[in-house]
């Protein structure tokens, strides 16, 4: 039995709707207000909780911008720039941390974020996060892991690119470090991803092989993944956020607008809320609807002792007669008393 998972005021379990991440990352474009901004759309909008990354470049890469560290691949959201320089740009000033998290707590969401070194685990401590997130590109880096799993908080990990081999290294790294409360991510670490490479049925086989809670880091475009992803069990959804692509930032091209984010919320509670259980046969609600369902009805005045044909007998709604199923063996049989067309067949009727 895979246990619920408490993070701040949530409990996040199968038997709670979907836990709804919004991850700003640099979508701030260097702006404390414009965090601020995002905070507030992310809680109209209706998400459980907003995430940070907490890095600097200097903690991410070397300043280089030639060779291994300059990204050159047309296929790439990000080309034409240095790492450094993209880590510049897309980074969280470290004292923007607390005024985004107090503003966080003032609306209800839970604050926390993406440590990607040891000293920005140190950081957070100190500003006693709830929670930590580790970035499918940290998922093998597991002295950073076993950092994170030593605070003994909850831990998220997205899983792109990782083979099973490196999950169960990283999955055995965080247990034996602390970690008693972990959920996997499913990840496509592709920039927007597209839903054919999403493999969504993965998440039902790494919740059995790792015996945990597992949810999906989602960056395609829309809500369709997503829902589809509670439907095969997945507990967390995690969504970059923004509040226009039009205004650009470095991954606002792949994240969720305020109205799409209102959306996601609301249709994935739905998908969560239809899985319910095996059923068959009527539900309480469709009870009411059977006697809808057709039946056996004398659809032609017959008088005491005329027999039943295929003209005076026919399956009809409503419900109040016998099943459909006894038609053939009804034909030939004969009525007892004088019925009236549009009488439901009943077996008192008949010799």
């Amino acid at each position: 039995m895979i246990k619920d998972i408490q993070i701040g005021h949530r409990l996040i379990g199968p038997n709670h709707k979907p836990f709804i991440i919004a991850e700003m990352s640099g979508n701030h474009n260097q702006s404390l207000e414009r965090a601020l901004a995002i905070v507030e759309a992310a809680a109209q909008a209706g998400v459980d909780a907003v995430k940070l990354q907490t890095y600097t470049a200097d903690t991410m890469t070397l300043d280089m911008d030639e060779g291994d560290f300059f990204i050159d691949d047309p296929e790439n959201l990000w080309r034409g720039n240095s790492l450094y320089k993209l880590y510049q740009e897309a980074y969280t000033p470290w004292e923007w941390h607390e005024p985004i998290f107090r503003r966080c707590n003032e609306l209800g969401l839970i604050a926390f974020s993406t440590p990607f070194d040891e000293t920005a685990v140190e950081f957070l401590e100190e500003l006693n996060v709830p929670a930590y997130k580790i970035a499918s590109f940290e998922n093998t880096d597991l002295p950073l892991i076993r950092k994170v799993a030593a605070t003994g908080k909850p831990l998220i990990i997205s899983t792109g690119m990782a083979t099973a081999a490196e999950l169960d290294e990283t999955v055995r790294a965080a247990r034996e470090s602390g970690c008693r409360d972990l959920i996997l991510l499913k990840c496509t670490s592709t920039y927007p991803a597209t839903p054919e490479n999403s493999h969504l049925a993965t998440i039902p086989h790494m919740r059995e092989l790792f015996q945990c809670q597992v949810g999906l880091s989602d960056h395609t475009m829309g809500i369709g993944v997503s829902v589809a992803a509670v439907a095969f069990g997945a507990t967390v959804i995690e969504k970059h956020f923004t509040l226009s692509r039009a205004e650009g930032g470095v991954d606002a091209a792949f994240s969720m607008e305020p109205h799409e984010m209102a959306a996601l919320v609301i249709e994935t509670e739905r998908a969560w809320q239809s899985i319910g259980h095996v059923q068959y046969g009527p539900t309480d609600a469709e009870k009411a609807s059977l006697k809808h369902r057709r039946s056996l009805y004398i659809v032609q005045d017959m008088k005491a002792g005329e027999t039943l044909t295929k003209e005076n007998v026919r399956a009809i709604r409503p419900g109040n007669g016998l099943p459909p199923k006894y038609f053939d063996q009804l034909l030939g049989k004969t009525v007892k008393r004088d019925v009236k067309k549009g009488t439901p067949v009943t077996w008192d009727l008949l010799w």
